[in-house]
């Protein structure tokens, strides 16, 4: 693995990826493509290494662009995809378009230039409910939300590549990620940075809904061991820190960290289709490349709410702008 190409690089986890991956490796370059919609955010990347690091602004969707970027990698990691389930239940054609059909273009890319590994980057939603124990990469996909379902199709897409043309491709279903630079639509970012100008933080239904929470820079890692170990082509992985926290959980903890009053919770509408809980095991990823995370829960969410405390000039730009406008949409009246 000497030239990297990324996808959504400019993204949430995507730049944590990036940032670590340069940190951790001196002997690879990296290509980020990225279409710089909303969520893509440029100064995520600002002062790397040019000599070792290139941004191509350009969609997965557009196959001369893709093509391009694709003949000069020999790894990819593909993380380019609309992420946010509220969107996707507000209107679901671009995470249809962007999940699944600019996956299926960069598969033909990667294909036609004989790539030597192919990380797909899927989610834990596609699961659906966990019920009775963690979701294990055996389990069928019970996806509940048009996001879910997009990423399913992704997913299976990507696997299909593997069982029909032999492409090295490794899928990778996540948790919920927190830690910086995360779009402040989803909910850490959202609650810690409501709750330091004192907003109300918007809690749907009883918020009893919880989900397994990993640090950014543990996903970053597993995706690396990942990628230093020969083998895993058709494999699935599941990538989880074991620590399950409820929204109340999360909101509770942000207001304790930031010293503000309980008064800030607020709940309203649930949201249509709400998974009542996320989990995975991720016990075939610790016993095949002995990853394991890093982090605790309580460590890493002090650590990243104190990021967003002391890096306003990140967010505040961003709270200004187009979310706004999303913001009243979504929860005006609820």
């Amino acid at each position: 693995m000497k030239q990297l190409l990324v996808t959504g690089g400019m993204g949430f986890i995507g730049s944590n990826f990036i940032r670590y991956m340069l940190k951790e490796h001196d002997d690879i370059k990296i290509t980020n493509l990225d279409k710089l919609t909303y969520a893509g955010n440029p100064s995520n990347l600002k002062g790397l290494d040019e000599k070792r690091y290139k941004f191509v602004e350009g969609d997965v969707c557009d196959k001369d662009v893709v093509d391009k970027a694709v003949s000069k990698c020999d790894t990819i990691v593909h993380f380019a995809a609309e992420t946010h389930v509220d969107r996707s239940i507000m209107y679901a054609g671009d995470f249809v378009t962007t999940d699944v059909f600019g996956t299926f273009v960069l598969l033909e890319a990667a294909r036609k230039y004989k790539v030597k590994k192919f990380v797909h980057i899927s989610t834990d939603e596609v699961y659906g409910e966990a019920v009775g124990r963690p979701s294990k990469e055996t389990d069928a996909l019970m996806p509940k939300s048009p996001y879910a379902a997009s990423k399913a199709g992704a997913d299976r897409l990507a696997f299909s590549y593997y069982c029909t043309y032999g492409l090295p491709v490794t899928i990778t279903r996540c948790t919920n990620n927190y830690g910086p630079y995360q779009y402040p639509e989803k909910l850490v970012p959202l609650f810690v940075t409501n709750a330091i100008d004192g907003l109300h933080l918007p809690i749907y239904g009883a918020g009893k809904n919880t989900r397994d929470w990993i640090y950014v820079e543990d996903h970053c890692s597993a995706i690396d061991a990942i990628l230093q170990t020969g083998g895993g082509e058709g494999d699935v992985f599941n990538v989880g820190s074991g620590e399950e926290k409820s929204v109340l959980d999360i909101a509770s903890m942000i207001l304790s960290i930031l010293g503000k009053p309980d008064e800030l919770l607020e709940h309203v509408k649930d949201r249509p289709g709400h998974v009542l809980r996320h989990a995975v095991d991720a016990a075939k990823l610790r016993s095949a490349l002995g990853w394991t995370p890093k982090h605790t829960f309580a460590s890493a969410m002090r650590e990243t709410v104190e990021w967003y405390r002391d890096n306003p000039g990140w967010w505040r730009p961003i709270k200004s702008g187009e979310f706004k406008k999303y913001y009243e949409q979504q929860y005006r009246n609820r």
